[in-house]
């Protein structure tokens, strides 16, 4: 058992400080689903860099133990050491995933889901997540069929010389729909856009009205599909818990953004695009590409548990000095853009996913880590570095708006995905 680690108790103050950076921008943004306009803004003010400054000034004042905010009516801690990050999610019975303000959002459109379920229900669902999505495997065994909706979606976005969100953010659902609903899921917008009303609801937690005729529909489209069981779908797999594959049409989102921010990232590093154009099998450098992409710009800032105190009469475990239900937040991108320790943090570095450097380190959880890793990260490897071989077999990227990612400076904080466009040119073009 893990050592208990010291608790500080942040003044007013600093309190406020950190509940306005970084805390509020991640609100702001969306923890659920992204607004644009918060997107916009928190780019122009570069605001992780503000809350990972900000995280490092409070790790200065207080220590690396766990820091105690004093909010009211919801008792808050914050991780600020490596060693507690691997405290926190290497133990799921302690640190339950299923936080009460995640709970309030997920259950929205995904009740049964095994991010939000009971101590007793969440290891038969997390088995059925992993045997659906080949957790163990790179590859997954319905590889051929995801291929295809990959590559034949991907061609079509290169049908053009630009490309922007709204057309990348198109062809991405089109193939996400493909994979986990079916073939015939290609054009049903309707499905998706429901899923998106209910995530936009879903970033209010408990404060916005429930649409229990809305979530009803989406799960009845949802069990239609399922009950169609097209060969080649994740659908056909999911008989016996189709509560859990909302999560795998949501988890797909951030997949999509990681991968657009990824073509930004070769657009302005040609010696990394060089290396992304020779990559082969099973795509390690692309791999490590998405990989880092999130590690720059992590698509879940806000890591949340809660704490669970043993019952009476059970048999000890470690004190961690916290209290029952109280909420414990890894802020992700404080870690994985921590100048101070890692020498690599500002700079686009795909090598650390390639040599060690990245699994030797608890600061680095792009996928979050321990028992509620995400099931799926080795599916959005596959389907994202897929989708950037597609892209970038016949075509080059050229990066038409200004977002400060040149390759020989910092990189930013917070970057706007919504506003990059690029010019696409064919190779045969380029001579």
């Amino acid at each position: 058992m893990t050592a208990p680690t010291k608790i500080a108790e942040a003044s007013a103050l600093d309190t406020a400080r950190a509940l306005v950076s970084p805390l509020a921008a991640t609100i702001a943004i969306g923890v659920i689903q992204r607004r644009p306009w918060a997107v916009a803004l928190a780019a122009r003010l570069d605001a992780d860099r503000r809350g990972i400054r900000q995280l490092q000034r409070l790790r200065t004042r207080y220590g690396t133990g766990l820091l105690r905010l004093k909010v009211p009516f919801r008792r808050m801690t914050l991780v600020l050491s490596p060693d507690d990050v691997r405290t926190v999610l290497s133990d799921v019975v302690a640190f339950t995933p299923a936080n009460a303000e995640k709970a309030a959002a997920l259950s929205r459109f995904e009740p049964g889901g095994v991010l939000i379920s009971p101590p007793d229900e969440r290891p038969p669902r997390r088995a059925f997540n992993e045997d659906v999505l080949d957790t163990p495997r790179p590859v997954h065994h319905h590889a051929d069929a995801m291929r295809s909706a990959i590559v034949s979606e991907g061609r079509d976005l290169v049908a053009t010389g630009s490309l922007d969100w709204d057309r990348f953010a198109t062809g991405w659902w089109r193939m996400v729909r493909r994979i986990v609903l079916g073939d015939s899921a290609r054009d049903d917008f309707e499905t998706t856009d429901l899923l998106a009303r209910l995530r936009r609801d879903g970033n209010w937690g408990p404060f916005h009205p429930a649409r229990p005729a809305g979530t009803a529909e989406f799960r009845r489209r949802i069990r239609a599909y399922v009950d169609r069981a097209e060969p080649g779908s994740l659908a056909a797999l999911a008989a016996a818990d189709p509560d859990q594959l909302p999560q795998w049409l949501f988890a797909f989102d951030a997949a999509g953004i990681a991968t657009y921010r990824v073509l930004a990232l070769l657009a302005t590093h040609p010696a990394q695009a060089r290396r992304a154009r020779a990559d082969s099998g099973e795509l390690p450098f692309l791999r490590a590409c998405v990989h880092e992409s999130v590690r720059l710009w992590p698509t879940t800032p806000a890591i949340l548990r809660d704490y669970v105190a043993p019952p009476v009469g059970a048999e000890p475990r470690v004190d961690h000095g916290l209290s029952d239900g109280e909420l414990v937040l890894i802020y992700a991108p404080f870690f994985h853009r921590d100048g101070q320790r890692l020498p690599y943090a500002h700079r686009f570095t795909p090598d650390i996913w390639l040599d060690g450097r990245a699994r030797e380190s608890w600061s680095l959880v792009p996928f979050s880590a321990g028992p509620a890793e995400c099931p799926g990260r080795n599916l959005v490897l596959f389907t994202a570095s897929t989708m950037l071989a597609t892209l970038g077999a016949s075509h080059r990227f050229e990066l038409r708006t200004r977002l400060g990612l040149d390759s020989r400076g910092r990189l930013p904080g917070s970057v706007n995905h919504v506003a990059m466009r690029f010019r696409v040119v064919a190779h045969s073009d380029q001579g």
